[in-house]
């Protein structure tokens, strides 16, 4: 079986896929197909369907991230509409982060999300998040799980263990960038868990955490738990590539 990269790209805050354009470019080395967020850190950013969309167009495997905090059931029908017209049929449902601005809405949750687009299309391909707690056995129905990001490999392989499932999963890794990144994340999600000693070395030296994360991709695969690795290089993109093109092959 195929150990599948998922590399997460940042989509664009304002209407320019430059950038978009060279993250595609750049991972596609070692990516088997690219997830786009939606307006994931709670501020407005392209549509992933469109950025998806431009994947596509690029010879890329494109997955839309679509959180049901910003949509109620006509604007989620809309975006199932537009995905299909532009050839978008694998989508992650999420929950979403508090927005900054702006209230949620609460006309639909991920599981209504699910039923709705199988309605619309028995063809998409359909994937949802899971912590690294039991499974609920409505995620059980979906193609594809998102583990939550995870610094430690022991968690993610002992949570795998414990959680069998049919469908493909793919384990969160993600780039620690910075101190401040660590505290931004302790801070965003309560129950991640980011090591001292990862830290300290990602504030003495800003390669480690990339370091730290190819380390990981290559053990995820080595273990052969996980159907994959969802990849989150936030802006070391280009390191990224660079350390894993070869180790990957």
């Amino acid at each position: 079986m195929t150990f599948e990269l998922i590399c997460e790209i940042e989509p664009p805050t304002k209407p320019d896929l430059k950038r978009v354009r060279h993250q595609i470019g750049t991972l596609s080395t070692i990516a088997h197909s690219f997830l786009i967020p939606d307006n994931h850190i709670g501020r407005a950013t392209v549509s992933s369907v469109a950025v998806a969309h431009e994947v596509e167009a690029m010879g890329g495997r494109g997955i839309a991230c679509l959180n049901s905090r910003d949509r109620n059931l006509l604007g989620f029908r809309r975006d199932l509409l537009t995905a299909a017209a532009y050839g978008v049929d694998q989508f992650l449902f999420v929950y979403g982060d508090k927005p900054t601005s702006g209230n949620r809405t609460s006309d639909l949750t991920v599981r209504s999300m699910i039923e709705e687009a199988r309605e619309f299309s028995p063809g998409f391909r359909l994937g949802a998040a899971a912590a690294l707690r039991p499974i609920p056995a409505w995620k059980r129905t979906a193609d594809f799980l998102f583990s939550q990001v995870s610094f430690s490999l022991e968690a993610q392989l002992r949570w795998r263990e414990a959680q069998p499932v049919d469908v493909p999963v793919y384990a969160g890794v993600m780039v620690l960038a910075s101190e401040r990144h660590a505290h931004t994340l302790a801070a965003a999600i309560p129950d991640i868990a980011i090591p001292d000693d990862l830290v300290a070395r990602v504030a003495a030296d800003r390669m480690a955490g990339v370091g730290a994360a190819c380390e990981q991709v290559l053990a995820l695969r080595d273990s052969g738990a996980f159907a994959g690795v969802h990849l989150v290089p936030v802006a070391r993109y280009r390191d990224v590539e660079s350390r894993l093109a070869a180790a990957l092959k």
